[in-house]
């Protein structure tokens, strides 16, 4: 008599559920305020289903510390004063290579261009359901 191996192993599955109106209106001002400071290939990684440590990410990258900077406080200043939500957690400000700007159910990840192609989020998270951000005129 032979034991049969059973695999107990869980498939996370994508998320297509429509997104909450306050998330989207949490997404649209980040988005906004990161493409008014110039911030450069924005994506945003649907990230629902995949894990539980967030819902969304938004990744973006800057040529300059300074760049960096501004983009963090356009998002932090945008989302406090047009939607009332404010940064659960920030992480890297001191250093100004890769700034974390944590919402709970969005993650903003600000990096410097050498950084962002180092660590290549977009292709760790390469089963999330991707979204170009653009001007759009």
């Amino acid at each position: 008599m032979t034991k049969e191996k059973t695999n107990t192993s869980t498939q996370l599955q994508k998320d297509t559920t429509p997104i909450p109106e306050a998330t989207q209106a949490l997404l649209t001002t980040i988005e906004e305020a990161l493409l008014d400071k110039k911030g450069e290939d924005i994506l945003r990684l649907d990230v629902r289903g995949l894990t539980s440590l967030t819902d969304f990410f938004i990744v973006c990258h800057a040529s300059t510390d300074v760049q960096i900077k501004a983009l963090a406080d356009s998002v932090s200043k945008s989302t406090r004063e047009k939607i009332g939500e404010t940064v659960w957690k920030k992480e890297g400000l001191d250093t100004k290579r890769w700034v974390i700007l944590d919402y709970v159910n969005v993650v903003v990840h600000i990096f410097n261009e050498e950084l962002r192609s180092f660590y290549n989020l977009e292709k760790m998270w390469n089963d999330a359901v991707i979204t170009r951000i653009e001007e759009t005129h």
